[in-house]
């Protein structure tokens, strides 16, 4: 079973050495307390294609987009609190990554904690982050609720979605709509189980789109 969180504790806490993973990523490592994920864990990357438009909604400190520009030119990652140090991790591994300082929502103004960080930021739609790629064949998304703002319609022309789901207290009320318009134009799975427990995850979302586009 893999560790979401990798150990932060070890060296000296002033000028810590950076993790390198094994499949050699390497990231500044996070003072304990931050919530810095350094592993991938259980979305699945294989399928992503070198002219895909891939969307990290929720970047945290760059291990899913940093691999995903591995197989893929064209990466655009979000993230509200933890931005510069992803973008020196991005830089780091020398990675085509665009970043973009950001929170997925409604378009509402929202406060946003994560480890020791708090901030308010003005949220966007899936679909304003969507034509700020150019375009989203791959989604995969970790925002701590906030997937349940996801309009339906902007899943139009969205391949594949990796999304972490969750439920009360970690976010609002589940988006029935959104999960019939999944039931309906994708197969999908969903890992009610995974890696880690944290109260409030519901499972990891794992989607094609029926068209095979």
């Amino acid at each position: 079973m893999y560790r979401k969180y990798a150990s932060i504790t070890d060296g000296d806490p002033e000028c810590p050495p950076p993790v390198t993973t094994h499949d050699g990523v390497t990231f500044r490592r996070m003072p304990e307390g931050t919530d810095a994920v350094y592993i991938i864990g259980e979305y699945h990357i294989d399928d992503i294609r070198p002219d895909d438009v891939v969307l990290d909604i929720g970047a945290n400190v760059g291990a899913f987009c940093i691999r995903a520009a591995r197989r893929s030119r064209r990466v655009l990652a979000v993230e509200p609190v933890l931005t510069g140090v992803l973008q020196e991790n991005i830089r780091t591994n020398d990675a085509g990554v665009t970043v973009v300082a950001g929170a997925l929502g409604d378009g509402s103004v929202e406060r946003i904690t994560w480890g020791r960080e708090t901030l308010t930021v003005t949220t966007h739609t899936l679909g304003e982050f969507t034509a700020m790629a150019g375009g989203c064949d791959f989604l995969k998304c970790d925002c701590e609720g906030a997937e349940w703002s996801i309009r339906p319609e902007d899943l139009d022309g969205v391949r594949r979605i990796e999304m972490e789901l969750h439920m009360p207290p970690i976010g609002g009320p589940v988006n029935r709509a959104l999960l019939d318009y999944i039931g309906e134009h994708y197969d999908f799975e969903i890992d009610r189980t995974p890696g880690y427990d944290v109260k409030g995850v519901m499972g990891v979302l794992h989607a094609v789109r029926k068209n095979g586009r």
